[in-house]
């Protein structure tokens, strides 16, 4: 148990240490520059239609969860090289339109995750078969029995992200300089990480119920926390991403450019 917290403290400390807002220097394409390739033929290891979301939205915080240990895996994974996050240019100028949106209220957008090389989804696949491999358990998926993380929809061979136009992030609070409180945690396995948990997200209206009778041990979230995942959610909305029904973090572009590809190029740093 020390072991596996002394490795939980080092992610906590890695994740805190790649949390960046910076111009990278070095991008997959310069924003204005970037060609758009053609939706029916595009090659999956062709990085030439993405940017560097550092440099397309300046205003973002960065934290790749999952070149840290801190994810619900445990481990770096495969394909995450480098700290950088990338988007198709398409959902990059989208985001740039929601920052500017979220910073008129007084946030910043934290990003997590954007583009997730195919190998990172295999990684996912080969840790949820590993039914030994629990070590993240308490902080993920506390209530999620590991065996059910396909049947239940938590992993699959595919991700949205690996077509290069979804995101993960929440809201930086900048007067407390602290992130919203949502509730939960990114990448939370649980009916608690609905956007209808205790609420309509429809009509933004908080409800504290939930459809069903189903109830997780640790209860419900407060008025105050949906309202927040609401902020975060409409703004998305109104600037052209759809959400998921069961990740209040997660959007992706309604109009992405390439909906049938699954791009393989790993995030590394350019030469």
């Amino acid at each position: 148990m020390k072991k596996n917290l002394s490795k939980i403290i080092c992610g906590l400390f890695m994740a805190a240490s790649l949390t960046v807002s910076f111009a990278a220097d070095g991008a997959i394409m310069n924003v204005e520059a970037a060609p758009v390739a053609v939706a029916g033929n595009v090659d999956p290891a062709d990085s030439s239609g993405f940017v560097e979301l550092s440099e397309a939205v300046s205003d973002v915080i960065l934290e790749p969860r999952y070149y840290s240990t801190y994810n619900f895996v445990g481990d770096r994974i495969a394909g995450y090289q480098a700290p950088r996050i990338f988007m198709t240019k398409e959902a990059a100028k989208a985001l740039k339109e929601v920052s500017d949106d979220v910073m008129e209220q007084g946030y910043r957008l934290k990003i997590y995750d954007a583009y997730r090389p195919q190998m990172a989804v295999d990684n996912f696949v080969v840790w949820a078969e590993n039914l030994g491999d629990k070590r993240m358990k308490e902080y993920f998926y506390p209530q999620v029995d590991k065996t059910r993380l396909f049947a239940d929809g938590y992993i699959d061979a595919k991700s949205g992200h690996s077509r290069g136009s979804t995101v993960d992030l929440t809201l930086f609070d900048m007067q407390t300089g602290k992130d919203v409180d949502m509730g939960n945690v990114f990448d939370h396995f649980g009916i608690e990480s609905h956007p209808d948990w205790c609420g309509d997200p429809e009509t933004g209206k908080y409800t504290g119920k939930y459809k069903g009778n189903k109830q997780p041990k640790d209860g419900q979230i407060n008025e105050v926390q949906f309202k927040n995942r609401m902020i975060l959610r409409e703004a998305m909305l109104r600037h052209g991403f759809k959400p998921l029904s069961t990740e209040w973090w997660h959007f992706t572009l309604k109009n992405e450019p390439y909906p049938d590809t699954y791009f393989t190029f790993p995030i590394q740093k350019l030469l």
